[in-house]
């Protein structure tokens, strides 16, 4: 089976998700000594295909935004993909504009950069980036990745944002850049946003090793003054451990000090622990 990707986001097209992928590639540079030269050509070039997305996939609808991040190995590399009406940038001129600043930019931005019309319809838009400095991570084996039956038990929500991130170093750079963003999308205070940061740094450092090869599943649902989570699949217990151990500095339980309420869902023969933030503890 495949390598499985050290950050895997499911979302929707909406123009304000181009900046979660932003925040996790921020992450990423943080934990794998990315400069910030290095950092703003990924980030440039990423985000123009994730604007591609935005406008032209889904011909105004909204659809699937899927990005995933492979960095086991030089070079890095990101795949962005789409299920909408896909743009054959075979077929088109090499000068031909694209989401804003073309086509030409991606490639030049990124040391290989490949188009592929997708069975069924769609783009996938995979880029190499060669880095000069920055350490590698651990590869992540293929095991039994749940991430389809965690999204099959997802509830309906006004906006879901689905992040697989691993191993735990990776997650606890990339999980709370993005419940941040989100926080500051439901309009949390920024004390509140703080809260919803150390809540994460708890999860991670609870969940992560845990399940799915050391990734941690995250998925965040998000309405005015409200986020809610479900985290996992985890094995049958771990939701339980997580909730009575989850502690900082003595001060008690964080689930219980910084969450609205928790709630443990069951999956077959694993669980997902969900918790609810609201704009007020």
């Amino acid at each position: 089976m495949p390598e499985l990707a050290h950050v895997s986001l499911k979302l929707s097209n909406k123009a304000e998700n181009v900046l979660l992928v932003r925040q996790a590639l921020s992450g990423l540079a943080e934990t794998v000594g990315l400069d910030a030269v290095e950092l703003n050509d990924i980030s440039t070039a990423v985000s123009e295909a994730c604007n591609n997305v935005v406008v032209h996939a889904y011909c105004g609808e909204q659809g699937p935004l899927e990005v995933e991040i492979f960095a086991a190995a030089e070079p890095l590399q990101v795949i962005v993909r789409d299920r909408g009406v896909g743009i054959s940038p075979h077929e088109r001129d090499p000068e031909e504009v694209l989401g804003g600043i073309g086509l030409p930019v991606i490639r030049a931005l990124s040391d290989t950069a490949s188009f592929r019309d997708m069975e069924g319809g769609g783009t996938e838009v995979r880029m190499a980036f060669l880095t000069s400095q920055a350490s590698t991570l651990a590869p992540l084996g293929s095991g039994d990745d749940r991430e389809d039956a965690a999204d099959a038990e997802q509830p309906e929500q006004t906006d879901t944002t689905s992040v697989m991130v691993g191993p735990a170093p990776l997650a606890k750079t990339v999980l709370p850049r993005i419940l941040s963003a989100l926080a500051a999308r439901a309009h949390f205070s920024t004390d509140r946003i703080s809260d919803t940061q150390l809540l994460a740094d708890a999860l991670v450092g609870q969940a992560s090793a845990s399940i799915n090869g050391g990734r941690l599943l995250v998925q965040i649902s998000v309405a005015p003054r409200d986020l809610q989570l479900r985290i996992g699949p985890l094995p049958p217990g771990l939701a339980a451990e997580v909730i009575e151990g989850s502690s900082i500095d003595g001060l008690g339980s964080v689930l219980d000090r910084l969450s609205n309420g928790h709630e443990v869902f069951r999956d077959g023969v694993s669980e997902m622990l969900g918790l609810r933030l609201t704009a007020e503890r």
